[in-house]
């Protein structure tokens, strides 16, 4: 059985889960928004004036800071949280052109999350992080801070600081076998990579991730470097994902697809993924790819059912599988006993570019490379059909936030002759 997850953590490491070193964080980036005179990038320009010229837009972001609690507007040591959307804007100007640094004490790997934390929690954040217009603007602002993790200037935190480098003496700790495990040349400047993102995509060396009986259809394998989070069984095509069961709804999870109705009755498994590991997706099984689609959606929406989530969306994660942008991978697997099934990549906060590398027609076999997270992970699910019986091996654990990574190509399934 895997080494429960460290409790100072979040699910996947992404966010602290103590409020003080999130706060400390928060308090520097303020610091430097308060002494910056630069203005701000011409795409956070635009999502002010949107704001400020739509009324809808202009209701939802005034209003989710203002129902913040007033005793959650400061941090334990007093100092001021995030005011409103203008004060939101100049803490993004800051961060547009920062790559995460790492942190043993608390990695904040969702930064633009970390600045709308509490303002997520409100009914102005639940209605405005929904809205189509508003996340078009999202998108706009998050592609052009990935074009900066994707540049060599996003270099400077693959450095050997002891505590801040990605190379640096509390890294090499947390990534004893990096070395060995990951593509790199550990003689060259940032060990090789090219920029955050490269350092991010990275490939395991051959034969790091041996595949779980490659040749053995009746094997499912995990698809991505990932904990295991829900398993659902008799999904439905229509469902009120919003409640806090947040039961799968397909019709919404497939983006109305006509093949959303071969899974109703089927089975959903869902993981997430840490902000160490490893960022692409895998084939859990041998077969053909049918067909694929990305799907745009929301980058912060969170359940108002769970209530305030300090490390949101990680306890909305299938609540966000019906409304975050996604990837579909429909893949007619080799084994008819499991048919058509379905690979959904589900971009999380800012971990939202999904990267489709295969085609419709291609071949696949278990363990081959489908699709890359940019900037990291998020979440997965794999879709099953009623008819498929599947006895699932999640390495003695119990799904949830609090389960740790199974490796990608390991045994997570084992598949039963057909339902009658």
């Amino acid at each position: 059985m895997n080494k429960p997850i460290n409790k100072t953590f979040t699910a996947g490491k992404w966010m602290p889960r103590d409020r003080k070193t999130l706060n400390n964080w928060l308090t520097k980036i303020m610091d430097k928004a308060e002494k910056s005179t630069t203005p701000l990038k011409p795409v956070l320009e635009d999502f002010k004036n949107f704001i400020e010229t739509d009324p809808q837009a202009y209701m939802f972001f005034n209003m989710m800071f203002d129902q913040v609690p007033s005793d959650k507007t400061k941090s334990p040591t007093g100092v001021p949280q995030v005011r409103d959307y203008k004060h939101m804007l100049q803490l993004f100007n800051v961060i547009m052109t920062h790559a995460p640094s790492f942190d043993e004490t608390g990695l904040v790997g969702f930064p633009f999350n970390a600045i709308l934390d509490w303002s997520m929690a409100t009914t102005g954040g639940w209605a405005g992080f929904i809205d189509k217009k508003v996340n078009v603007y999202l998108k706009a602002i998050l592609d052009e801070w990935g074009t900066f993790l994707k540049s060599k200037e996003s270099t400077y935190v693959l450095s050997d600081d002891p505590k801040s480098g990605w190379f640096g003496t509390d890294a090499k700790k947390a990534m004893p076998k990096f070395d060995e495990e990951f593509i790199c040349d550990p003689s060259k400047p940032c060990h090789g990579f090219k920029s955050w993102d490269d350092f991010f995509i990275r490939e395991f060396r051959e034969g790091v991730r041996p595949v779980a009986e490659p040749d053995n259809d009746a094997i499912v394998v995990n698809a991505c470097e990932s904990a295991p989070f829900a398993i659902a069984t008799n999904v439905q095509l229509l469902d009120k994902f919003w409640l806090k069961a947040q039961p799968y709804a397909l019709e919404f999870m497939l983006d109305n697809d006509p093949l959303a109705k071969k899974f109703v009755g089927g089975t959903v498994f869902q993981a997430f993924l840490s902000a160490e590991t490893y960022h692409r997706w895998h084939s859990p099984v041998n077969g053909k790819i049918v067909k694929t689609k990305l799907v745009p959606g929301s980058y912060y929406a969170e359940s108002m059912s769970v209530g305030y989530d300090p490390s949101a969306p990680n306890d909305s994660q299938g609540y966000i599988a019906e409304l975050a942008t996604r990837a579909l991978i429909y893949i007619e697997a080799d084994n008819p006993d499991i048919g058509l099934m379905c690979f959904m990549a589900i971009g999380m906060a800012e971990v939202s570019t999904c990267d489709i590398t295969v085609y419709e027609g291609q071949r696949i076999k278990k363990g081959e490379q489908l699709g890359i997270f940019h900037f990291g992970g998020s979440t997965y699910c794999l879709l099953f059909g009623p008819h498929v019986n599947i006895e699932f091996d999640l390495h003695g654990q119990t799904p949830g936030v609090d389960s740790s990574n199974i490796l990608i190509n390991e045994k997570i399934a084992t598949v039963g002759p057909r339902k009658k």
